[in-house]
C-alpha cells in the first residue's frame, strides 16, 4: 500500500527534529567535563620557585683531599647559580592562598614565589606553613585583590568509578587536561623511595609538572591534588594508568591546621619578625651550608649511590664549611653519631646545637657497587 503524502511529511519532521536534538546533546559547550573545566581553570596556577646562589667553585675531590693530605688547591672562583622549580597549583580562598606541594615550595632563606593565573597575570607569594609528612604547604599570593577559587567546604564525595579531570601545568604546558576514572582509595605507595599513604588512585594521565594541580569530578569539586605517577612498581614491572592524588579531606584539614600557624606566626605591623629569625637554616646559621635531599634522579645524574646522605649544593665563603674543605658536590653521610640521609634530619640534629659546638661529620662520595668512594671524617665548630 502506498503511504499517504502527508504521512511522508510527518515521518520527514520528526527525523529532522531527532536529528535537531542529537545534534544539540552533541554541544561540547554543554558537555559536563567542559562545563566543570571552566568553572575551576580560573583558579589553577602555575607556580615557579627560584633562588640565587652565590658561590666559589673548586673541584670537591682536589678541596677534599688538600684538607686531609695537604694538596695545593687551585684559586677558586665564584659564581651565580639559579636553582628553579616548577608545579602547579590552585586558589581556595578569595584572598589569594594556595595550596601547593611541600617539595616544590620547601622554604628556604633566598627563594622567591612566582604564581601565574590561568589569565596570564604573575604575582609574588611567600610561604606560609607546610607539612613533609602530607607534602602539602601554605602560600599566598602578595596582592591586594579578590582571586577565583576552589572551595573546600564541599569536596567530593570520591566514589569508585567516577570521572575525574586532573588540571594542571603538565611538563610546562599551562591548562592542560586529562579525564580518567576514579580507581581507588586509600592507596599506600612507596614512589623513588618516597612513601605516601592514603592517596585517591586514578587513570587519568598525571605528568612532570602537574604536581600540585587540583583533581576533580564533573561538578568541579575537588577530588585530591595530584601527588605523584607509578611508571614503575618497586620490583621494576611498568605499569600502565597508574596516578596518584592526596585526598581532599587530607587538604582541607591541613589548611584548617596551616591556618593556625599563620595566625600564631601572625605579628603587629609595627614589628616585623627579623631576617635572622626566619631566613636561615640550622644548617647554614651555624656551619655555612646549603643542603638539598639527594632524590632517585639527582643520585643517578651525579653517580651517586641512591638513598644516601645529603647533598652539599653550596658553602658559604670563610664559614666553618669553608674553612674545613668542604665544597659544593660532597655528600655529608653523617652528623655526629647519627646518619644522615634527609636535610630535616640534619635541621633536627642541629636544632640542639649552640654556638661553640664541635660537631663531627663523615663527608665524600659513595658511588653504586663501591666505584671510587671516597670518605672522610672531619670536625666543625659551630659559629
Amino acid at each position: 500500500m502506498k503511504a499517504n503524502p502527508y504521512q511522508k511529511l510527518f515521518v520527514a519532521v520528526l527525523i529532522l527534529a531527532q536529528a535537531e536534538s542529537c545534534f544539540g546533546q552533541a554541544d561540547p559547550a554543554s558537555e559536563p567535563a567542559v562545563l566543570a573545566v571552566a568553572k575551576v581553570l580560573p583558579a589553577v596556577v602555575n607556580i615557579n620557585t627560584e633562588r640565587v646562589v652565590k658561590r666559589t667553585v673548586r673541584d670537591p675531590f682536589e678541596d677534599f683531599y688538600a684538607q686531609f693530605f695537604g694538596y695545593n688547591r687551585v684559586r677558586p672562583r665564584e659564581i651565580r647559580q639559579t636553582l628553579q622549580s616548577l608545579g602547579s597549583g590552585f586558589i581556595i580562598d578569595p584572598a589569594g592562598s594556595i595550596v601547593p606541594n611541600q617539595n616544590v615550595v620547601e622554604r628556604d632563606a633566598d627563594l622567591k614565589i612566582h604564581v601565574t593565573t590561568n589569565d596570564g597575570k604573575t604575582y609574588n607569594a611567600h610561604y606560609i606553613a607546610g607539612d613533609d609528612k602530607t607534602d602539602l604547604a601554605f602560600i599566598k599570593i602578595d596582592a591586594e585583590t579578590a582571586f577565583p577559587f576552589i572551595s573546600l567546604d564541599n569536596i567530593s564525595p570520591n566514589l569508585l568509578g567516577q570521572t575525574v579531570i586532573v588540571v594542571g601545568n603538565a611538563v610546562g604546558y599551562g591548562s592542560s587536561i586529562s579525564r580518567g576514572v576514579l580507581s581507588a582509595v586509600k592507596r599506600d605507595i612507596t614512589v623513588d623511595e618516597t612513601e605516601y599513604k592514603g592517596l585517591v588512585q586514578t587513570d587519568a594521565a598525571i605528568n612532570p609538572g602537574n604536581s600540585g594541580g587540583p583533581v576533580i569530578d564533573l561538578s568541579g569539586r575537588l577530588v585530591g591534588i595530584s601527588s605523584a605517577k607509578m611508571a614503575f612498581t618497586p620490583q621494576g614491572v611498568p605499569t600502565q594508568g597508574m596516578g596518584f592524588a592526596i585526598p581532599a579531606e587530607v587538604v582541607r584539614d591541613s589548611v584548617n591546621q596551616f591556618k593556625k600557624v599563620a595566625q600564631k606566626q601572625a605579628k603587629p605591623k609595627n614589628q616585623p619578625a627579623s631576617a635572622a629569625d626566619t631566613s636561615l637554616s640550622k644548617a647554614e646559621k651555624l656551619f655555612g651550608l646549603q643542603l638539598q635531599d639527594l632524590n632517585q634522579e639527582l643520585s643517578d645524574a651525579l653517580g651517586y649511590l641512591r638513598g644516601r646522605g645529603v647533598l652539599i649544593t653550596a658553602v658559604e665563603p670563610d664559614s666553618p664549611a669553608d674553612d674545613a674543605g668542604l665544597e659544593r658536590g660532597l655528600v655529608i653521610y653523617r652528623a655526629g653519631s647519627s646518619e644522615t640521609n634527609s636535610v630535616k634530619q640534619i635541621e633536627d640534629l642541629l636544632q640542639g646545637v649552640q654556638s661553640g659546638t664541635k660537631l663531627d661529620f663523615t663527608v665524600g662520595v659513595i658511588r653504586p657497587r663501591g666505584q671510587n668512594q671516597r670518605l672522610g671524617t672531619l670536625s666543625m665548630t659551630a659559629r
